[in-house]
């Protein structure tokens, strides 16, 4: 499940439509917002940036009153053990806590991405330098200078405050002029169904075939474009042909249980 329900903001647009004279912003606003939460639906909620602020919990590796004699081994490889919360986990007897590149020890924590940017990491109460850690892909913060991770918090006190662990990021992929003239579109299709004289979304949906005065004129049916993730619209549905040509309803997670999700604040 993604971090957010919806787009934090709304999309950018650069309407290819003429907004009627007199017509209210807050009307154009709103139908650039429903856009922005449809296509941000139809596209797998995967688009962002959106800020987000997480209290995340250190990559274990060794994390129990258990030891390992490295030198009984001439090819090292992986030990299962269970850690101190219960769960299995896969120790190196070659490297200690290492990644599976290195054979020093990481200090690494997981973020939910795509990571987008980090706005601010905070330990203790202290706003670390950017210098002081980078992102690896997918989603992991890797400290830099030296220094650990902390291997627990106390999650009573508020972010901020001595002995607390807290990472502000951005989520998402960028959105680029393709998604502009995507958004752009939709909205403009909607904002056409709210102005007195105009077909827009308030055309029949069950219309597939009309004739008048001798023409006749057959069109798809709406209720199947809808069921395959489309709108009818030919520039929105190319966007998302190419951005979700398997029409994924939510981003794809791989799970390790090597890290652990970091906690989430959702009230107050």
């Amino acid at each position: 499940m993604p971090l957010q329900i919806g787009p934090c903001d709304p999309w950018e647009v650069d309407l290819c439509c003429e907004v009627p004279d007199g017509q209210d912003p807050a009307v154009v606003e709103r139908w650039q917002r429903v856009a922005s939460q449809l296509l941000w639906r139809l596209s797998g909620m995967r688009w962002g940036p959106c800020p987000v602020t997480v209290r995340p919990c250190r990559r274990a590796c060794m994390d129990g009153p258990i030891s390992f004699q490295a030198g009984a081994y001439s090819t090292g490889g992986w030990i299962p053990y269970i850690g101190v919360d219960g769960l299995w986990r896969n120790a190196s007897i070659a490297c200690g806590c290492a990644s599976d590149c290195s054979c020093g020890e990481l200090s690494e924590v997981y973020l939910p991405g795509p990571v987008y940017d980090v706005v601010e990491v905070d330990v203790d109460g202290e706003v670390l330098v950017p210098e002081a850690y980078r992102v690896d892909a997918p989603g992991r913060l890797v400290r830099t200078d030296g220094q650990q991770w902390p291997t627990c918090q106390d999650m009573a006190q508020p972010p901020g405050t001595p002995g607390t662990f807290t990472v502000t990021y951005r989520w998402g992929l960028p959105l680029d002029d393709a998604a502009k003239a995507a958004v752009s579109e939709l909205t403009c299709h909607l904002m056409k169904g709210c102005n007195p004289g105009s077909c827009g979304c308030r055309a029949n949906p069950r219309a597939t075939r009309v004739t008048r005065q001798g023409f006749e004129m057959e069109m798809p049916d709406p209720t199947l474009l809808y069921s395959e993730g489309r709108t009818g619209l030919p520039l929105t549905d190319l966007w998302l042909a190419t951005v979700n040509p398997y029409r994924m309803t939510s981003p794809s997670r791989v799970y390790s249980p090597d890290f652990k999700q970091p906690r989430v604040t959702t009230w107050p």
